[in-house]
């Protein structure tokens, strides 16, 4: 008998239109023999079920069931492809786990701390993952320029903590820029964090449950055109995204370990894409993205089908052990 499956795609951040992106891929490339798929669309304003005639059905979110036309749909498993809130910052995991409702994402906690970079920063520092040295700022804090040059140098990032695509990134190069880089990080996040630079090749590693197993998927260097991997980078072709690595086999080493390492250390489920810059030998931690893209320009799709891994395996599997975590 088939699965329904909910795909959850939209959400409340700057991420909306490429989160329905997202959903969409995976909606087309679901096995249709094995999985009844369902599109539902999540706004602040409304939860509703969107068919292939764009007809809209609300969602009741006592359940998270949907009544159509002609029947009361539940859901089997939900497929989490909301990037940032409230899909990639915990809300939504707490809601399925309420409802006892298998979900393909990480659970609550781990959401929110990794979508919290300041925190998970500061919680891998105590396993001694090297990270750049940082300067925490929150909107109702004074600013005091001197001082956060000081600590962080120049250049360095301006980064909403919470925030994902790089929306609300600056690279600051000359300290009366300053200011200007938070008030556009204030725009996406109450709470900043500002980073030193890293000089040297920046790589992105995507790590999975796939059939039961913690793997790392084909490691992929990042080039962009642009000052650093901003937006434009990310989604207009202003990069260059090489998979796999050209880097050495100790380089490709650390990295791998390290980010099956973390992983596992924040007791991660469904994907996880971890940012690293190499220092010589040694990856430093920026980030991570529990509900990263899915399209099929998107990064981690890319770096499975180099593992030998289709998009259907690829989301089947999601599914696959998410229900068995809910066993």
């Amino acid at each position: 008998m088939k699965q329904n499956i909910a795909i959850v795609m939209g959400g409340f951040s700057s991420e909306y239109e490429i989160s329905l992106k997202s959903g969409q891929v995976v909606f087309e490339q679901l096995p249709k023999d094995l999985y009844n798929a369902y599109c539902i669309h999540i706004t602040k304003d409304k939860w509703v079920y969107v068919d292939t005639e764009n007809k809209e059905f609300p969602v009741n979110m006592s359940d998270f069931s949907v009544q159509t036309e002609d029947q009361i749909i539940h859901f089997d498993c939900v497929f989490n492809a909301i990037h940032g809130a409230p899909g990639e910052d915990g809300f939504m995991q707490a809601y399925f786990n309420l409802l006892k409702l298998p979900h393909t994402s990480c659970d609550m906690y781990q959401a929110a701390l990794t979508f919290n970079k300041r925190d998970c920063i500061n919680v891998l520092k105590a396993y001694n993952i090297p990270t750049a040295v940082s300067y925490p700022l929150n909107k109702k804090d004074k600013v005091y320029p001197n001082e956060i040059i000081n600590r962080v140098g120049l250049p360095c990032f301006v980064k909403a903590n919470r925030s994902g695509s790089s929306f609300g990134v600056t690279k600051v190069h000359k300290t009366e820029k300053l200011q200007a880089a938070i008030d556009t990080a204030f725009e996406q996040d109450d709470e900043l964090i500002i980073e030193a630079f890293l000089e040297g090749t920046e790589v992105t590693v995507g790590v999975l449950n796939y059939k039961g197993k913690v793997i790392v998927l084909p490691i992929t260097e990042i080039i962009s055109e642009n000052d650093f991997f901003d937006y434009e980078a990310k989604y207009l072709g202003k990069s260059d995204e090489i998979t796999p690595a050209r880097i050495s086999e100790v380089q490709e080493k650390n990295v791998s370990e390290m980010a099956k390492s973390i992983y596992e250390l924040l007791n991660m489920k469904g994907f996880s894409r971890s940012e690293f810059i190499f220092k010589g030998d040694v990856p430093y931690f920026i980030e991570m993205n529990t509900v990263p893209g899915l399209t099929k320009e998107s990064i981690l799709p890319k770096q499975a089908a180099c593992a030998g891994i289709s998009l259907s395996e690829l989301f089947s599997n999601a599914i696959e052990m998410a229900v068995a975590k809910n066993d």
